[in-house]
């Protein structure tokens, strides 16, 4: 519960409805997008920016020209990130509040604590 409610307090003062999934996954739409939406076994492009929830920035290629590929379903990302692609269109950007074991990988970089629960801001650039 305690999660939850940090996670809220995020998004006071935002317009948008905070959506939560079954698995515990909250996110919020920033940005529409348009066309298909993306689905198990699409390959997509994305950016994103990764934190932690005071804010610190733990990766970011948001503003680069540069996305990320990722096979939806694949194991290639976190579940979070799967999970957060699923239905998306071109385009949409989200705000994920990912719970620590949403987002456990078998290893963490050095700046990663694995026991966080970390904010990813997602765009979906690309379906592939």
């Amino acid at each position: 519960m305690k999660a939850i409610f940090l996670g809220f307090l995020i998004f006071v003062g935002c317009s948008s409805k905070i959506i939560s999934t079954k698995s515990g996954l909250q996110y919020k739409i920033l940005e529409k997008g348009s066309g298909m939406k993306a689905q198990d076994g699409d390959e997509v492009l994305i950016v994103e920016t990764t934190s932690y929830r005071n804010g610190t920035v733990l990766y970011s290629n948001y503003d680069s020209n540069s996305p990320v590929q990722v096979l939806i379903g694949g194991n290639q990302a976190t579940s979070a990130v799967d999970e957060g692609l699923r239905g998306r269109q071109v385009g949409e950007v989200r705000e994920l509040i990912a719970p620590p074991y949403l987002v456990k990988r078998t290893s963490y970089p050095d700046n990663v604590s694995p026991d966080s629960t970390l904010v990813i801001k997602m765009k979906l650039v690309e379906i592939i």
